[in-house]
């Protein structure tokens, strides 16, 4: 596991808005991976929809580009207990990818995967209806590869092992199926509101 000097960083007071057993990160970013991060660039990322939909689909990131552009503006909570306020990831709504391709009323849940390896399970519900989004920039900029560029998975409303870094593509379900740090004792799901840290939370 890597990490930065940021991810055990002193808690500060708490603030309104701040889940229950999470401290206020400021201006850092702690990076927290399972995996190195991977030399990826722009020009080689790929994303893929596929599973239980009508017409599996594949983008580049031109193409990916080529849908409306949407941004998610809030906070984010990571399950170590750090949570950043007022951050900005630009990208497109994950709804657009989904509709293209066409989810199968069979499809209750999906696995999201990276180019590393690694995954995480979610609900389908989690990933619809403006909940995430796919994106490539951070605060205006293009998103830093230590943070999952060129672009990841953002799940703002789950623990952040969820939002998938160095996003590869997403295979529906009619079932749940653990990812990496789910077979390992985390939470299927990961609410913060609700302290899912960890199985049986």
């Amino acid at each position: 596991m890597n990490t930065t000097r940021g991810f055990a960083g002193r808690p500060r007071a708490a603030r309104p808005g701040l889940p229950p057993g999470q401290y206020d990160a400021g201006d850092d970013w702690p990076v927290l991976s399972a995996e190195v991060t991977p030399d990826l660039a722009a020009a080689d990322w790929t994303f893929r929809v596929s599973g239980l939909v009508a017409e599996p689909r594949t983008w580049d990131l031109a193409r990916a580009r080529r849908f409306p552009a949407s941004a998610y503006e809030g906070d984010i909570h990571c399950v170590t207990g750090w949570s950043k306020f007022g951050v900005r990831f630009g990208g497109v709504s994950l709804d657009a990818f989904l509709e293209a391709a066409g989810p199968l009323a069979s499809a209750t849940h999906a696995v999201a995967y990276a180019h590393t390896g690694y995954t995480a399970n979610l609900p389908l519900a989690d990933l619809t209806g403006g909940r995430a989004w796919i994106a490539w920039e951070y605060d205006g900029r293009p998103l830093a590869p230590e943070h999952g560029g060129p672009a990841r998975l953002v799940v703002p409303h789950l623990y952040f092992w969820k939002s998938v870094k160095w996003l590869a593509g997403l295979e529906l379900l009619d079932r749940d199926r653990p990812g990496f740090w789910e077979q390992n004792g985390y939470h299927e799901r990961g609410n913060p509101w609700e302290e899912q840290r960890y199985s049986g939370d």
